[in-house]
């Protein structure tokens, strides 16, 4: 169930057939406003029962079709969460319009729509070429956040680990963009990014050029006080040979470059999930 809900989810994604209102992140914000508010969420316990909460619905519902009529429901059941979990279009979009921005020469609106990609992070780039590596570096980023990470948590934990990573990861970004000072959720963004952007990351290394790959993962994936992002970025970056010149601007070189080894990533990935399942160590 696991590899045939990846590549739907991959496949409606990528076709832009999921509506926006029906995407994770749009569907958490509605929650969120009907559930919570800033005063509510104050505490360690109140921030973990609201972000369990949508989890445990999922585990509750794969419980209650668990069998039932030769285990279709709960198949549909893989694939619907598969599907809401993958489907981003907001960030496409962005990109889009970055890439647009940089073909026309608008170095203002690359700098904002850069921004706009990763709320994390303020993007200080000295020049263009500069902008394009640390644009890329967020491409590896959000690749891993909004792709690698959920992929591992779906084929490992199912729907439910998928579904509770992506709310962790929600309301991490609402922490950061509202500024709330919410309780707890920075730990636990940390914690469930620890080990999987470590797996990820390495396949940046057999993606790419692997001596340099390498070399980078090394020095990160075994400090323990390493963040996820810079492990990830870093990797990458070392992982993946930039264009000194090219037909694109100077601002996209790098950005594709690295697009292309996120791209890389992932379809070693699948691939990876595809030989376990034949292998029968996936179901």
């Amino acid at each position: 169930m696991a590899l045939f809900s990846l590549l739907i989810a991959i496949l409606v994604e990528r076709l832009k057939l999921l509506p926006v209102n029906w995407q994770f992140d749009k569907l958490m914000m509605r929650y969120h406003k009907q559930f919570w508010d800033k005063k509510s969420l104050t505490t360690d316990v109140a921030m973990a029962i609201a972000v369990i909460l949508p989890s445990f619905v999922v585990f509750g519902v794969g419980l209650l079709i668990s069998g039932l009529l030769f285990d279709i429901p709960s198949l549909l059941l893989w694939v619907v969460v598969a599907l809401v979990c993958f489907s981003h279009q907001d960030l496409r979009d962005t990109f889009k319009k970055y890439v647009q921005a940089a073909c026309r020469g608008d170095v203002q609106a690359c700098y904002r729509y850069a921004g706009e990609l990763d709320c994390g992070e303020c993007i200080d780039a000295v020049d263009e070429r500069d902008l394009g590596i640390k644009v890329g570096q967020s491409v590896a980023w959000i690749n891993y956040r909004y792709y690698g990470a959920v992929a591992l948590f779906l084929v490992c934990f199912g729907p439910v680990g998928a579904v509770l990573y992506c709310s962790i990861r929600f309301y991490y970004d609402l922490n950061i963009k509202q500024n709330l000072s919410l309780p707890l959720i920075e730990h636990l963004q940390r914690l469930f990014d620890w080990l999987p952007s470590r797996i990820f990351s390495f396949g940046y290394v057999l993606s790419g050029q692997f001596t340099q790959g390498l070399n980078a993962w090394r020095k990160r994936a075994f400090d323990a006080r390493c963040s996820a992002k810079i492990v990830v970025t870093e990797t990458a970056l070392s992982a993946e040979s930039l264009p000194e010149a090219g037909p694109a601007p100077v601002s996209v070189q790098p950005t594709l470059a690295l697009l292309a080894l996120s791209k890389r990533n992932f379809t070693l990935l699948v691939t990876f999930v595809s030989v376990l399942t034949i292998f029968g160590v996936v179901s």
